[in-house]
């Protein structure tokens, strides 16, 4: 399996970029819009980390920034009846941080809001999606409120302090914290010990 490319950039597509590699290899990468967006620029250099999707009439090759970005996709795509190319729409419209989210938040209306996914599809992917992020909520597994309504807890603090003006990769270690003293708080009592924590430097 092809899992990361480096080379230059030599052609692009409404849909994927090419990298020429110092072997001389071109590769076809399907990519996020964002990717597209933010490698628009031809003749240079880029890197991304990449999945390979084997089907009875093609060989594909998906590429990602990050290697985060490609984990969900591998995710996404182990849900039943979610292919690469929607698993790609929807890390387009989502990036793992927002996926999450709506997977915390049962968010079945956002999903929707992907072309291509109606209300059944959407509520079945949303609820795969929270069951196989168990592990990215940063909760422990402690006793007294139910895990999900920990999830959601969390969640909602999480999104307060984004709308405070946070930057979730600096509260999101303090709101685990948080729960992890107190795994059956509330989130607007998160919310306080994190700005507590903060210093109240942004209101």
């Amino acid at each position: 399996m092809i899992a990361h490319v480096a080379g230059t950039l030599i052609a692009a597509t409404d849909k994927s970029l090419v990298v020429l590699t110092p072997g001389g290899v071109g590769y076809e990468l399907f990519v996020t819009a964002q990717a597209l967006l933010e490698h628009r620029v031809m003749n240079v250099q880029a890197a991304f980390f990449t999945q390979t999707v084997v089907r009875e009439d093609a060989l594909e090759l998906y590429g990602f920034d990050t290697s985060e970005e490609r984990r969900y996709f591998q995710i996404l795509t182990s849900i039943p009846n979610l292919g690469p190319k929607k698993a790609l729409a929807i890390l387009s419209a989502f990036p793992p941080p927002r996926l999450r989210e709506i997977a915390a938040r049962e968010d079945v209306k956002a999903m929707t809001s992907v072309s291509g996914i109606g209300q059944k599809s959407a509520q079945q992917i949303v609820w795969d999606l929270k069951h196989r992020l168990k592990s990215e909520t940063g909760l422990p597994g402690a006793v007294g409120m139910s895990r999900d309504e920990k999830v959601s807890e969390f969640a909602d603090a999480l999104l307060g302090l984004r709308g405070l003006g946070y930057a979730e990769d600096e509260v999101r270690p303090l709101l685990a914290q948080a729960f992890e003293a107190e795994p059956d708080l509330e989130a607007a009592t998160a919310i306080r010990a994190a700005l507590k924590k903060l210093g109240g430097k942004r209101t």
